[in-house]
């Protein structure tokens, strides 16, 4: 009976998750993009992820967008990242330190499952002046290189 009560809630919650959204917002600041998984629902290593990354550059454009469909790991999966982040803590920092920084954030993410992390880091200048189109990552080649 217990077997058959958990799986009605989990089939509810699955079928609930659905009606959710993929959500953009605006603000006069600048562009938060929420990506969420296939099923709608909101995932949780892409959620810690836009959350570190918001609290510590106060971005006025950020974009975290979970690229792990495009290669050989199970369906859901939040492995291969890529962010797109906007901020005033880049000026007069070069690029080599803008990665460090964000890698710095991401600390415990990358340690514990983020396999990938391509990161685009601007100033607010850098974007303005920029086409602010993200570059399309390039197919997996399978991890071998080949």
């Amino acid at each position: 009976m217990f077997r058959l009560q958990s799986m009605a809630h989990t089939v509810r919650a699955v079928a609930s998750s659905r009606n959710v959204a993929r959500a953009c917002s605006s603000a006069s600041s600048g562009h938060l993009c929420k990506n969420s998984d296939s099923l709608g629902g909101t995932q949780p290593v892409e959620t810690a992820i836009k959350s570190k990354l918001e609290e510590y550059f106060k971005p006025s454009h950020l974009q975290v967008i979970n690229e792990s469909y495009m290669h050989n790991v199970p369906k859901g999966s939040e492995t291969h990242f890529k962010v797109v982040v906007v901020s005033e803590k880049f000026l007069n920092e070069p690029l080599i330190k803008r990665h460090r920084l964000v890698n710095n954030i991401l600390e415990e993410e990358l340690r514990t499952g983020v396999h990938a992390l391509s990161i685009t880091a601007k100033t607010p200048d850098q974007w303005e002046n920029s086409n602010k189109v993200v570059d399309k990552s390039p197919a997996c080649r399978g991890g071998a290189g080949l």
